[in-house]
């Protein structure tokens, strides 16, 4: 189950299935054209954001993984067109394997130009994403150290 809460006009829990029967225009179909180390379908970032409704003066995304107690807090403007939650692999629900139940995804996300948004903004395990109006909760490594010990656990 997918959360979607905070600053919005209509919180929402979706499932596997309801993710699935999405639109068309909001299916990311094969995402490995995107990054040919990705596999699996997705839906966009601007279908939930249309599900959600954000209100007004909102500017943070939060990604928060229950799984492992990750959480980053990410501006919303720069990835609202490229970003994308992947849900399935061949047909088949995301495993945790694979980083599910979801697992949010930037392509290139340096083409975003700004220090907040690093390859740790590429989550895994999440299961709530929490539209804020200044930056929220955000456990990332801050440097290179942290960083490597961070893999190193994986």
């Amino acid at each position: 189950m997918l959360t979607i809460a905070g600053h919005v006009e209509n919180p929402v829990q979706l499932t596997y299935e309801q993710l699935a029967r999405l639109p068309a225009e909001f299916q990311v179909v094969d995402v490995s054209r995107f990054d040919p180390k990705r596999s699996g379908d997705a839906v966009s970032l601007a279908a939930l954001v249309a599900l959600a409704r954000p209100q007004p003066g909102v500017k943070y995304l939060g990604l928060h993984s229950s799984a492992d107690d990750f959480h980053a807090s990410i501006p919303l403007e720069p990835i609202m067109d490229r970003a994308f939650l992947i849900y399935r692999v061949a047909g088949q629900p995301l495993d945790q394997k694979s980083g599910g139940p979801f697992r949010f995804y930037i392509p290139n996300h340096k083409a975003c130009h700004t220090d907040e948004i690093d390859e740790c903004a590429n989550v895994k395990f999440v299961d709530r994403l929490e539209f804020t109006v200044e930056k929220g909760f955000d456990n990332r490594p801050h440097d290179e150290a942290e960083h490597a010990d961070l893999h190193a656990k994986q």
